[in-house]
């Protein structure tokens, strides 16, 4: 993990430190920030690979942060939330985050987190397109298009789709998505797959609330739809 950047953006002093002293044995580059404005101006200065964001920040909460970030970058996100809610991890993967953490939380299990986002995104093996009537899909350029136009997609969404395409027609389940994609050392809330999925509808379906690329079958999982050609 040499020479990958990872910044940090916590107003805990104590879990800056914490996190700093088993990242940086891993041979990560550790920068940190403070507080939501701070965030930004690092984001801008260090253009990091991996960020760890609070959800509760001085000066702009983490909610915010991210949606500024994901309008400029589709770095690695990994949220820190001391909120117990549903809504508030949901709302922030809703927005772009890979993943979460709830605090208070391992730093072992952090840093086996960042390792495996990491992992899976540099794991794409080069292939020849995926080509649909739809949809192409290039493993090795990790590009999208839909009807020509260039569809821009997260990590996390490239490979959700990705998995999906390389098996068109079959259904997948949650359980099978979250290996695929996060791994088999996940160890967070397999509903987030569901909320990557509508994130990638908005981008790709004509009617996202009536899918037609990506389908749902009820209780079962997912299934991939568009015409091979």
């Amino acid at each position: 993990m040499d020479d990958v950047k990872i910044l940090v953006v916590d107003d805990e002093e104590t879990i800056v430190r914490t996190l700093r002293a088993y990242l940086e044995p891993e041979g990560f580059r550790v920068y940190t920030a403070a507080d939501g404005p701070g965030a930004l101006k690092a984001m801008r200065a260090y253009r990091p690979d991996f960020v760890v964001l609070d959800l509760m920040l001085p000066g702009m909460d983490g909610l915010e942060v991210l949606r500024r970030l994901r309008q400029e970058s589709q770095v690695y996100v990994l949220l820190l939330t001391a909120k117990t809610t549903e809504t508030d991890k949901l709302v922030g993967l809703g927005m772009g985050a890979d993943d979460y953490l709830t605090k208070p939380f391992s730093p072992r299990e952090l840093v086996a987190r960042v390792k495996v986002i990491l992992r899976r995104g540099r794991s794409a093996d080069a292939e020849p397109s995926l080509v649909f009537q739809r949809l192409r899909v290039d493993a090795s350029a990790r590009k999208v298009w839909k009807d020509g136009q260039p569809v821009e997609l997260t990590p996390i969404e490239f490979d959700l789709l990705l998995a999906l395409a390389q098996h068109r027609g079959r259904v997948l389940s949650r359980e099978q998505l979250i290996e695929q994609v996060w791994g088999y050392d996940y160890y967070g809330d397999e509903r987030v797959a569901d909320v990557h999925i509508g994130r990638i509808r908005k981008k790709i379906e004509d009617d996202p609330a009536n899918p037609a690329l990506i389908v749902t079958a009820r209780a079962a999982g997912y299934r991939f739809e568009d015409i091979p050609l």
